[in-house]
């Protein structure tokens, strides 16, 4: 059996653990997540690590370099899904990690070789996401123990009923002298690479993204008995916002995502007076944001006083774009190299990752792996045996050449 294959089989293994009866659905500090961690921990012995699960709820596994006690080149991704998931987004990129570790057994490396597999990323149970990687990189908020999930359960009491101590989640932070850098492989969650007939890529950075709740605010009146000229319809004006996001978006180099539209009162034969919607806005640097949401402001402003409305924004979330470190670039592309491509597709992640919460404590390098039509966050989510085997191939030959460069900086 191929490692590719044995990868493949490992991902499907992993679609035990899940909280749905037909469909997957991991989360954070669940029995499906205590199931998954056990069993990578297990593959992460067999390769030759040493395994932990850290203060966060991360299992770890670490194998010693040429001498102990080296910083670690750290790989990984995340365990945890979103509802109703695919068998890829993540899991892929742990397992991936091992069976690079596998190969790498009896390698002479200058550094401690690790691999993380994250407890959350998606965020589906508490709402907040990378609560996994922001530990690993000392940026917990603790602010964050009161959220809850759908059941009222806070995060410090998940966190207990999990047999963790809230009080020493900060063992689970890394120092930068620790660590020599993170590499992550994953799908591509897009559809650039099969557009351009590519099993491999290498990602540039890792989009900024901020987030809004938006209010759009009118008059709720009798829908029969109001005349146009008197209306002050929040759905409409709402609807506008939401054709104008979306036509200034495609015109540059952002994306942009209404996700959400809820209209009060709801009424069939009332006018709309309250309409509130979402936006996710994402650019490959923070200065193309920025100036995104600058200039959409300024037009739903001027959109819902044509119409005599009120619009309130507040925003929700934010997060810096996460340049991929150069040097890391190029091992990636030098990895991708050894498998026949010689001038790989650089790409900026669309989507967020654990990397973007590990650069602020170490340099961050991605692969991509192509994925069958761009499809991600649902069960159709599919890979290539071909490219998984490709992509095992380049992440090795990418450890190595992080090797061969650690080694003459040493």
């Amino acid at each position: 059996m191929t490692t590719a294959r044995v990868v493949l089989d490992r991902c499907a293994e992993l679609d035990r653990f899940s909280s749905m009866r037909t469909g997957l659905e991991r989360v954070h500090l669940s029995t499906e997540h205590a199931g998954a961690n056990a069993v990578v921990a297990r593959w992460m012995e067999e390769a030759g690590l040493r395994t932990w699960t850290d203060a966060a709820g991360n299992v770890c596994g670490r194998r010693e370099g040429t001498e102990p006690g080296l910083p670690a080149l750290l790989l990984g991704s995340h365990l945890d899904t979103v509802p109703d998931a695919g068998s890829y987004d993540g899991m892929l990129g742990v397992v991936m990690a091992v069976a690079v570790a596998e190969r790498l057994r009896d390698a002479a490396l200058p550094f401690a070789l690790e691999i993380v597999g994250f407890s959350d990323e998606e965020g589906t149970r508490f709402g907040k996401a990378l609560l996994g990687s922001q530990a690993l990189a000392g940026t917990w908020d603790e602010e964050w123990w009161t959220l809850r999930d759908k059941n009222g359960v806070t995060l410090h009491q998940a966190f207990l009923d999990f047999g963790l101590d809230p009080r020493r989640i900060g063992e689970a932070a890394r120092r930068p002298e620790e660590l020599v850098g993170y590499l992550e492989a994953h799908i591509e969650q897009g559809p650039y690479l099969e557009a351009a007939d590519a099993s491999l890529g290498y990602v540039t950075t890792i989009a900024g993204a901020r987030r809004f709740a938006i209010s759009v605010l009118g008059e709720a009146r009798h829908a029969g008995g109001t005349p146009y000229h008197r209306r002050k319809d929040a759905l409409v004006g709402a609807s506008e916002i939401v054709t104008t996001v979306e036509r200034m978006a495609r015109a540059s180099e952002c994306i942009a995502t209404v996700g959400r539209l809820h209209v009060r009162p709801g009424a069939v034969n009332v006018i709309p007076g309250r309409a509130d919607l979402t936006l996710d806005l994402r650019a490959a640097t923070d200065t193309e944001r920025d100036a995104m949401w600058t200039a959409m402001h300024a037009e739903m402003e001027r959109l819902c006083a044509d119409r005599g409305l009120r619009l309130e924004v507040v925003e929700t979330h934010t997060a810096p774009a996460a340049p991929c470190a150069a040097w890391l670039q190029r091992a990636v592309v030098s990895g991708i190299a050894t498998t026949g491509d010689a001038a790989p597709m650089g790409l900026w992640s669309r989507a967020g990752h654990d990397a973007m919460a590990v650069a602020a404590v170490a340099d961050i390098g991605m692969l991509f792996v192509r994925c069958f039509d761009g499809i991600s966050h649902h069960p159709g989510e599919d890979v290539r045996e071909v490219d998984v085997a490709r992509g095992l191939d380049a992440f090795e030959a990418a450890v190595l050449e992080v090797a061969a460069t650690v080694g003459v900086a040493r």
